[in-house]
């Protein structure tokens, strides 16, 4: 499933093509892909302007100007393609296959922008993402983001925030950092790379890192900086492309290439002076890489 980094890199690769653009038409070419597309969707985008793309975790914002916002969430499979009119080239060079069926192209944004015409096509084999639609005034009521923590890059995450979640307690580290009520849109790729960097390890209980007044102990000060630099550098790379996440261009993040633990299983550790092997378990139905050696 893309994450955070991958879905920023979406954001920033559609945003040219969609901000200022009105909607002519939104053509939804099926009922529904997880769940039913919201009653109206098609018809309250009509003749909409596009006034802004953000991101909530791993969902995508699209702001329309008369105060909805269409929610987005590309699942396992989705991702996003922009077609100038007439035009149906991918563009970019792709390293992995990518679905090129129109069977699988399930929504169609028709555009008109500075440009001209221009298409952004939703395309999902396993249909296990979403669009929804709700008033951007409530957007902290809706149900994906009413108990959702701070963003991994974002101000409010602090060692301090993270002491008062893991006082007391003795949950392994791995599935506290998981919890998205812990941290929005952190996933299983940045948390292992995240934990290497601070040397923690994944079955640390979080209470070990708090000390008894409360207070973050240098361990979870080096993984508060360790989980904001590894999603900076992924997103400064364009993210992970793994299996079908591509970006918006057609070209492929190179993040992946960059990996010091997650899906390393068996090759040396990375960290400077230390002679372990990266070995694999599994927490919670996930798997963690990890140094048994360098993260304690």
């Amino acid at each position: 499933m893309p994450e955070l980094p991958e879905v920023e890199t979406v954001k920033r690769g559609l945003a040219p093509s969609m901000e200022g653009a009105r909607i002519e038409r939104l053509e939804l070419r099926r009922p529904d892909l997880r769940f039913p597309f919201p009653a109206g969707l098609a018809e309250r985008a009509c003749g909409q302007r596009i006034l802004s793309l953000s991101r909530r975790a791993k969902y995508l914002l699209i702001d329309l100007e008369d105060g909805a916002t269409v929610i987005a969430h590309l699942g396992m499979s989705g991702s996003f393609r922009i077609e100038k009119a007439g035009d149906r080239e991918l563009p970019g060079d792709f390293h992995r296959p990518r679905s090129k069926d129109e069977k699988h192209d399930h929504v169609v944004f028709h555009l008109e922008g500075e440009a001209g015409a221009l298409r952004v096509v939703y395309n999902d084999p396993r249909r296990f993402g979403f669009l929804d639609l709700a008033e951007r005034v409530a957007l902290d009521l809706y149900p994906a983001f009413r108990d959702l923590g701070p963003e991994p890059v974002g101000n409010t995450l602090s060692a301090d925030y993270l002491a008062r979640r893991f006082a007391g307690k003795a949950q392994p580290l791995k599935t506290a950092l998981l919890d998205q009520k812990t941290i929005a849109g952190l996933g299983n790729i940045y948390v292992c790379e995240a934990l290497w960097r601070a040397h923690l390890s994944p079955t640390r209980p979080v209470g070990t890192l708090v000390t008894a007044t409360g207070k973050p102990t240098k361990a979870l000060l080096a993984l508060t900086e360790a989980i904001r630099a590894v999603i900076m550098d992924a997103i400064a790379a364009g993210g992970s492309s793994l299996r079908d996440h591509i970006q918006t261009d057609g070209s492929l993040g190179y993040f992946q290439h960059t990996f010091c633990v997650y899906d390393q299983e068996g090759e040396p550790c990375r960290t400077p002076g230390c002679a372990g092997t990266i070995e694999r378990l599994v927490q919670a139905g996930r798997s963690s890489f990890y140094c048994r050696r360098c993260q304690t």
